[in-house]
């Protein structure tokens, strides 16, 4: 069974456990993402020029929508500010910043009405991160730059936590992804033909939990945890940011959430950075995740064998 946690008084060891057991957490907005959310609002009202950037999509012809998103998200992406509100956030929930490592925020948007839902606006389908190439020990962490509703929020489906789902994550390696396939995400307005990993098989989305929180406040979850954009009639863009986290004991010890159906290879650890310094992780731990990570359980493995 699925739970939620709001604001609870735990380390972070015992809420690692139990978001590797399915277990969702929501915080109230500390003082970093307070920051973080504040700055982001500053670049993207800056960036639509004096339009409301929640209704701007219902005034501007798509194709101009979707350059400016494609000179704002990457500003925002790699801003120092953006790394320096990451590190604060860890410390104000308790996080080793000699132990934790974090990748850089993405700032993220799903407009309304199928306006854009492609390319660098993409409107993700049910998936798992960890089918994107992503460890078993990740932490997600999402939050609202400005106010959701149940119609443009993020869903959870826990009934997919420890259910296997046929999906093409064996196609995917996160090395050629970046190489040829993401570079590629301003081309895709209309539609958008990269291959990713999808499921291969009707799933039911019902029961869904959908978390409302404040701007600012934060959603943790485990990258194994099946979610996907709400598709979105509010007729208001939802703005919001996530990053990702992995504590170095947990990639050393290979402890995370347990992998049912994710079949991809190579890896995303290159991408994190220690809170405390910046410092990547060593190459001899990124090379050992690059095969991937096996499925546990013979039901799983005879499972997507015989749905292949």
């Amino acid at each position: 069974m699925n739970s939620v946690f709001f604001d609870p008084a735990l380390g972070d060891d015992e809420r690692r456990n139990l978001l590797y057991q399915g277990q969702l957490f929501v915080y109230t907005a500390t003082p970093g993402a307070k920051q973080l959310v504040a700055f982001a609002r500053e670049m993207v009202e800056e960036a639509f020029q004096g339009r409301d950037p929640e209704l701007a999509q219902h005034e501007m012809p798509v194709e101009e929508y979707a350059a400016l998103l494609t000179d704002l998200k990457p500003r925002f992406i790699h801003h120092p500010s953006s790394k320096q509100y990451i590190q604060q956030i860890l410390t104000d929930v308790g996080c080793d910043p000699e132990l934790t490592y974090f990748d850089v925020p993405r700032m993220r948007t799903s407009t309304s009405e199928n306006y854009l839902t492609s390319g660098i606006a993409y409107a993700f389908h049910p998936h798992r991160d960890t089918w994107y190439s992503a460890p078993m020990c990740q932490i997600n962490w999402w939050l609202p730059i400005y106010p959701i509703l149940p119609s443009n929020a993020m869903a959870f489906h826990p009934g997919y936590w420890n259910r296997p789902v046929k999906n093409g994550s064996r196609n995917y390696n996160y090395a050629e992804w970046n190489r040829t396939s993401r570079v590629e995400a301003a081309k895709h307005i209309k539609t958008d033909t990269r291959e990713q990993p999808k499921p291969e098989e009707p799933m039911e989305l019902d029961p869904q939990l959908r978390l409302l929180p404040a701007p600012g406040g934060m959603i943790l979850f485990a990258g194994a945890q099946m979610h996907s954009s709400v598709p979105n009639d509010s007729g208001r863009t939802r703005f919001s940011i996530d990053f990702r986290t992995v504590h170095f004991g947990d990639v050393l010890d290979r402890k995370g959430a347990p992998n049912f159906d994710s079949e991809c290879t190579g890896t995303t650890m290159r991408d994190y950075l220690r809170v405390a310094d910046l410092a990547h992780l060593p190459e001899d731990v990124c090379l050992s995740y690059e095969s991937g990570t096996p499925l546990v359980g013979s039901e799983a493995v005879e499972t997507l064998v015989g749905a292949a």
